[in-house]
């Protein structure tokens, strides 16, 4: 019998864990690469650095997801992977080592590869397929409000002491502890199931695109490829400063876009529900071509704000609704593994996104990279549209 409340205990805290987990992220997300240079480190070695935790985070979302569904849990990961994330926010500060910082960003990003998978499992199951897209579409709009509310923060803290970026560094542990306090009063439901009598390897979570419905692929497939074409917003927010606007116009134009997107997020989820995953997931990456078509020629303070406002529009549009569609194409039993083989593929394909990118507005220009990005995004939702509403739980097509 599907629960009578759409947003349960569970949707709420674990949005609450979200909010306060970007809240802290988003707090370092502007100063970092500043940081890391005034420590010692050159734009090569951010770089890789970067590449390094990335990956990291990539291929544990597909083993801890795989392994979260062997074992039948799911919030061991999720209280887990939030420590990890909050405990690495002080190690930064700690020391200045090349190799500790590494060993801080992959602490901070293999707790982000631990819990994903078995936090969208926990989503999915509050839900029924009819309302998949409004509870991730919740949990987006949370998360995202910490996106805003973090480089907020910062900005009033580094206004007030300059330059104390190991400080602001101790401060975001604050709202990580509180993420991990909120994880205790989640409550999991039990599920009958065989117990795994050995625990997967490292990698087996990719024999599970092979065995998986052929809507999976064809889905997840497409979303992959608009991937391999969706480079970091670094280029949009460098796109900014070439245009000669100032740091404080581009942080504010980044704050603008989140806010956008954490308002947009629900209501669009909401909408998913009630015209079709697909309808809103391909509406989505229209915003996102003409954004980016945009982009390729935009120069003023005001056109910028414009894109940006269709651009978090259409992360509302796709970002929560992806994971809904994918958890109503598969098993219940296999979400977490779905889910992190998707998101495992994703940061693979996020990687090679902005090498790509980097490759073609060196040699091309900016127009370049983003016409080509907002062309492979119109057929990508050419290519949704024309797949059947298919819905496995629900057991139907038209």
């Amino acid at each position: 019998m599907p629960p009578t409340r759409i947003l349960t205990r569970n949707v709420w805290i674990l949005s609450l864990v979200s909010l306060m987990t970007d809240v802290a992220s988003e707090m370092l997300y502007p100063v970092m690469p500043v940081y890391l240079k005034t420590i010692g480190f050159s734009i090569i070695l951010i770089g890789v650095l970067e590449g390094f935790a990335e990956a990291a985070a990539g291929l544990s979302k597909g083993y801890f997801g795989n392994l979260s569904d062997a074992v039948g849990r799911r919030l061991p990961f999720v209280q887990a992977g939030y420590a990890f994330s909050a405990i690495s926010k002080p190690m930064m500060a700690a020391f200045v080592h090349p190799l500790w910082i590494f060993f801080a960003r992959a602490v901070d990003r293999l707790g982000k590869g631990i819990r994903t998978g078995a936090r969208d499992a926990l989503l999915s199951d509050e839900a029924t397929p009819a309302t998949k897209g409004q509870v991730f579409g919740f949990h987006r709009a949370m998360d995202t409000l910490g996106a805003v509310t973090g480089p907020l923060l910062a900005l009033v803290f580094l206004s007030a002491n300059p330059g104390a970026y190991r400080a602001l560094f101790l401060w975001a542990f604050v709202p990580g502890v509180l993420a991990i306090a909120f994880t205790l009063f989640i409550r999991e439901k039990r599920h009958t199931r065989a117990v795994s009598i050995s625990k997967p390897g490292f990698l087996d979570f990719l024999r599970y695109w092979r065995r998986s419905p052929a809507e999976y692929r064809r889905l997840a497939g497409a979303l992959l490829l608009f991937t391999l074409f969706n480079s970091s917003d670094v280029f949009l927010l460098l796109k900014i400063k070439e245009a000669g606007l100032s740091d404080t116009v581009v942080i504010g134009i980044y704050i603008f876009y989140n806010l956008v997107y954490a308002l947009a997020a629900y209501p669009l989820g909401i909408a998913a529900d009630r015209l079709g995953m697909k309808r809103v997931f391909a509406g989505g990456l229209l915003l996102f071509a003409a954004a980016y078509a945009g982009m390729a020629f935009a120069h003023t303070q005001a056109v910028f704000i414009a894109l940006f406002f269709l651009y978090g529009l259409y992360a509302a549009a796709t970002e929560g609704v992806a994971k809904a569609w994918i958890s109503n194409i598969c098993e219940k039993k296999d979400t977490a593994t779905a889910i992190g083989t998707y998101t495992a593929f994703q940061s693979i394909c996020a990687l090679l996104a902005s090498s790509l990118a980097g490759l073609i507005w060196y040699s091309a220009g900016p127009a370049a990279t983003f016409g080509l990005s907002a062309v492979v995004a119109v057929l990508v939702a050419g290519y949704l549209l024309r797949m059947p509403n298919y819905e496995l739980r629900m057991g139907k097509f038209d």
